[in-house]
Order: C-alpha cells, then sequence, then structure tokens
C-alpha cells in the first residue's frame, strides 16, 4: 500500500478560517491512488456480506432508504484500518479542530444506493455520548461522485445553535430542520461533485443532508469520526439532560469499558497524531 497515509496535508489559513466560521470544508486529494482501490474492495466486501439479508429498497423507512450503513470496519481489516487510523487524515482533523492530538470514535461505510433515498436533515453529535463541543466527521467518497448522486448539502453556520434536541434522522428531522434553516437564514452550500478521495469536513452540530441518489451507480463512502484526545464521555446523571436512547446505545457500541464523566479511551479510540510536516 502506499505511504500517502503517512504524509500530512497542509491546510492554508483561508482553509482554516472558512471551517472555522462554517463547520465545513471540501478538500481535494486527501486520499489518492492505490489506496482507494485497496480499501474500497475490502469495504465492498464487508457492506456486501452485512446487508445481504436487507429488505428491498421499497420496502424499508426513510432512514433506510438512506443509505446502507456498516460501521466499525477497520478492527477488522489490515486495510482498513491503516487507512482509517492514517496520520495524514489525523492532522487534517486536529488541525481543523485545534488540537495537538485527537482519537477515532468510529469509522462507517455509507453507501446510497443507485435509486436510494435522501438523507434527512440531522446533527451529527445528537448520537454521540461526547461531553465536547467540537466533533469531527471525514465523509470521502471511493468512487467518483455527482451531485445528483447525493453529495452533502451543509447549512454554514449552524453549528452555533449547538445541541438542537433528541431528534434523530428521520422524516420530521427533514421537516423540521428545513423549517429552522430557513427561519435562521443559514447559507446552504452543497460542495457539489467529488472525486474519488476528496473529503468533506463537519462539525458534529453542524447541520446537513444529502439528496437521494438519482444515478444507476452506488454512492460508495467511508467516513471517519474524530474527537479531541482529552474527551470525556457525558456524565450521567447530567445537569443539561444530553442523554438519550441513541448516546446510551453508542456507548456501548463505541466505547465500551468506558463510563460517564470518564476518558472516552476504548481500545476503539485510538489515540492518533498528525503526520509530520
Amino acid at each position: 500500500m502506499s505511504t500517502l497515509h503517512d504524509t500530512a496535508y497542509p491546510l492554508t489559513d483561508e482553509q482554516l478560517h472558512q471551517y472555522r466560521t462554517n463547520h465545513h470544508i471540501c478538500l481535494r486529494g486527501v486520499g489518492t491512488g492505490d489506496i482507494l482501490d485497496e480499501v474500497r474492495a475490502a469495504i465492498g466486501a464487508h457492506v456486501a456480506e452485512k446487508v445481504k439479508d436487507l429488505p428491498e429498497l421499497a420496502e424499508r423507512d426513510t432512514y433506510g432508504k438512506a443509505f446502507q450503513q456498516v460501521p466499525n470496519l477497520w478492527p477488522n481489516e489490515e486495510t482498513v484500518r491503516t487507512f482509517v487510523l492514517s496520520r495524514r487524515f489525523a492532522g487534517i482533523a486536529a488541525a481543523l479542530l485545534g488540537v495537538p492530538a485527537v482519537r477515532i470514535y468510529h469509522d462507517q461505510a455509507l453507501f446510497k444506493e443507485a435509486g436510494g433515498g435522501h438523507t434527512p436533515w440531522h446533527q451529527d453529535q445528537h448520537y454521540w455520548p461526547l461531553d465536547c463541543p467540537h466533533t469531527l466527521t471525514m465523509w470521502m467518497p471511493l468512487v467518483p461522485v455527482t451531485k445528483d448522486m447525493g453529495t452533502m448539502h451543509f447549512a454554514s453556520g449552524s453549528h452555533e445553535e449547538g445541541y438542537l434536541g433528541d431528534i434523530q434522522i428521520s422524516d420530521q428531522s427533514e421537516a423540521y430542520f428545513e423549517n429552522f434553516c430557513a427561519e435562521r437564514g443559514f447559507e446552504i452550500i452543497n460542495h457539489g461533485g467529488m472525486a474519488a478521495g476528496d473529503a468533506t469536513f463537519h462539525s458534529g452540530w453542524c447541520l446537513h443532508g444529502a439528496p437521494g441518489n438519482a444515478s444507476d451507480r452506488s454512492r460508495e463512502v467511508i467516513t471517519v469520526i474524530y474527537m479531541p484526545a482529552d474527551t470525556t464521555v457525558l456524565p450521567d446523571p447530567d445537569p443539561q439532560d444530553r442523554w438519550n436512547a441513541n448516546r446510551r446505545c453508542d456507548l456501548a457500541n463505541f466505547l465500551p469499558g468506558c463510563q460517564p464523566g470518564g476518558p472516552a479511551d476504548s481500545p476503539l479510540n485510538p489515540r492518533l497524531l498528525p503526520a509530520d510536516g
């Protein structure tokens, strides 16, 4: 496998300012070449195995039509592990978050099938039991994608609203947040078509969604979620009442052995330093 994953991807002051203003950014050429070919093959095999028993697309609910979702691929496959734990990606995440080191929260494949439905507006961090103001998701297509395949749209500046309540991905979240964005006057940005290896990065509170896949090809994407290395788990009881059923489920699945109020540092959450340079 290429050593690209060990090389730095320097960010300009303009890029850092853009992210810290909008809390989303598209960066080109983050991953390239033989790395993507190997990773795509490995992830595709995992996804095919995990989703083989899913109902037909027309029989699923809105969430199920949005994508085929397979989390925590990296612990099970060396090719994916090398990619997901890349110091190159970690360096971008640390720079955008403004921290010296990050941890993985988890990775996941998100394959939006040909004809797949829209991804309703939502906040990622609604699902995560993390007691930190900022998290970061890298969203990277493993194949070239056009806008009509379902590249994401973001509500610039919506992160400033913070936690907007126990509103999970659904038809209700689509209607509620679409109206919320219109009322607040947020600029809605879609970064358009992306080459394999381009990546968007967005914060956990940034409202976002995606249109359906109107093409005849699958939108094959891997995401990696990062948090500052010193992140802790939400306290329980929590004075701000931030626990919900999804966060309790995530605590067990993605932070095994971690306790409320303690470090978010299970074996599934390795600490990563940026690449040199």
